[in-house]
């Protein structure tokens, strides 16, 4: 099942709070499922996360899986619970393991700073990010997707919810 795609880079998850609960989609297919049934469908535990990102450099597609992928409910900001690593690029998701949703309207991270403002785009950050999926072009990128420490600009990506 399709959780995310981000086609562009361009501005297009730079949503609200209540965007982001209920999901959205646009005419080029970039599309959000949608925190609360996100979180409905993932607290049971059955799902796991897979996400296909397209790198700007040479347009080949790499991949990252966690066997662990639960959000939990509204009350507690959507916080995510990853782990389980594997694929053909960097862990750069399981650094937002254990963080709130934040959006440019409400800023549930650990910086001083809104990151959704300042990246452009609403998802589970921390202090920085290293898997910029839903941010704007020229913050669009995965941490990590060919070498250690290293930011690498994506093309295109999805998010997968996959049956264990």
């Amino acid at each position: 099942m399709l959780i995310q795609q981000n086609g562009d880079g361009f501005s297009f998850f730079n949503r609200s709070w209540a965007e982001f609960k209920v999901g959205f989609n646009d005419s080029r297919g970039n599309y959000w499922l949608g925190n609360e049934l996100l979180s409905q469908l993932t607290l049971n535990g059955r799902y796991k996360l897979k996400f296909d990102l397209q790198s700007r450099s040479n347009s080949n597609w790499y991949y990252a899986e966690y066997s662990t992928f639960i959000v939990l409910s509204e009350a507690e900001n959507y916080r995510l619970q990853v782990a389980g690593h594997s694929g053909n690029v960097g862990n750069a998701f399981h650094y937002h393991n254990g963080m709130m949703f934040t959006t440019y309207d409400r800023d549930n991270d650990q910086s001083l700073s809104n990151q959704a403002v300042l990246y452009g785009g609403g998802f589970w950050y921390k202090t920085t990010v290293y898997c910029a999926v839903n941010a704007a072009h020229s913050n669009f990128s995965w941490y990590r997707l060919f070498a250690a420490n290293a930011r690498y600009s994506l093309q295109s990506s999805r998010m997968w919810l996959q049956c264990k």
